[in-house]
């Protein structure tokens, strides 16, 4: 399984190397893309057309590497799958003894590692390395087995033991491995082998500020067990944020146009920051684009209308029950956000078919 987005040259290299490092073993590759604007999934179909071993799998309205993962698994009727970067940075030639240790032992997985003897970061900055020793640290949070290198995105296992797991499966952000091992009903068995982590040759680095805030979110996702969906987390602290803009922008002009023309320019400001922060990080995998974008802020602004009428509604009812303005006040602000969340989920950021 290899998950891309705007890897065009790296494609043909990998399946070179993977036909080198796996003769003598039946096997396929199937690149899951997510819509490359540089058409990789163009090249990936026409590899297919001369190489039996090349599938493609081309995601609209989608993202996100460990969805990708999952949605390429569940293409294949492999009993052992493989995950493996387009980058070239992950040594290939290593699948050949993954595969005989799932097959030799009573393993569920077999996992590169960077921090084992003989393996290694490659050019990584010193800086890089500290944030990635951080960022495996703050794992141990939701996974207790003695991984080394849990923010590895190489490794081989058995198909039934994904198959156990992948209901429970966030799909959230880019560390599949650390989601299977979080999600997994019984603890994986598992081995690491040492690898040395190459340097990329062609295209760019998807490592941002988006992808530490999604595993931040992969995190939280599996301490509360799933319990609160994350985008309503997300989406709460979005309108946190744009309550601070309303009351900011209606502190500076209430003066200068009057409290009534203030309070409209506050909400209309507050309405179009949280549409836009929500589409950037909130449905961050549905981001609406182009004319979708302004069509999306009307019926954002309009959910949002609805939602006003909801809390004022609840929050007077409840006020009328003799309790307390400061127990109305949330009543009616929580039943907002509620129904804001969920009927923009469905109708602002809907899943594109």
């Amino acid at each position: 399984m290899v998950p891309t987005l705007n890897e065009r040259e790296n494609v043909p290299l990998l399946v070179e190397k993977l036909a080198a490092a796996l003769q003598g073993v039946e096997w396929e590759v199937i690149f899951v893309d997510d819509d490359s604007t540089d058409g990789t999934a163009a090249v990936v179909r026409e590899l297919g057309l001369r190489d039996r071993h090349v599938r493609g799998i081309q995601r609209l309205g989608r993202r996100g590497l460990s969805s990708a993962c999952m949605e390429g698994v569940l293409a294949s009727a492999s009993p052992f799958v493989a995950v493996i970067d387009a980058d070239l940075q992950h040594d290939e030639t290593l699948l050949p003894r993954m595969l005989d240790l799932l097959r030799s032992e009573p393993l569920d997985m077999v996992v590169g590692s960077r921090n084992i003897e003989g393996g290694g970061m490659g050019d990584w900055s010193a800086r890089r390395q500290q944030i990635s020793g951080f960022a495996a640290r703050l794992s141990r949070l939701i996974v207790k087995a003695e991984l080394s290198d849990p923010m590895s995105g190489f490794f081989i296992m058995r198909r039934d033991a994904f198959e156990q797991a992948m209901r429970r499966l966030s799909g959230q952000g880019f560390k599949i491995l650390l989601d299977l091992f979080a999600s997994s009903p019984q603890p994986l068995r598992f081995k690491e082998l040492p690898y040395e982590f190459r340097t990329r040759q062609h295209g760019e680095s998807k490592l941002d500020a988006m992808v530490v805030w999604e595993y931040l979110m992969l995190i939280f996702d599996k301490m509360t067990g799933g319990a609160i969906p994350v985008r309503f987390v997300l989406f709460s602290m979005v309108g946190f944020l744009g309550l601070g803009i309303h009351l900011a922008v209606l502190g500076v002009t209430r003066t200068m146009i009057g409290f009534t023309a203030a309070q409209a320019l506050a909400t209309f400001v507050a309405m179009a920051c949280n549409f836009t922060l929500n589409n950037l990080f909130t449905y961050r995998d549905r981001r609406l684009t182009g004319l979708r974008f302004f069509t999306g802020f009307l019926s954002f602004a309009l959910v949002c209308a609805m939602g006003a009428v909801a809390n004022v509604g609840i929050a007077t009812a409840v006020y009328n029950y003799q309790e307390a303005w400061w127990v109305a006040g949330v009543a009616g602000a929580l039943i907002g956000a509620v129904w804001n969340y969920a009927v923009s989920s469905v109708f602002t950021w809907r899943k594109r078919s």
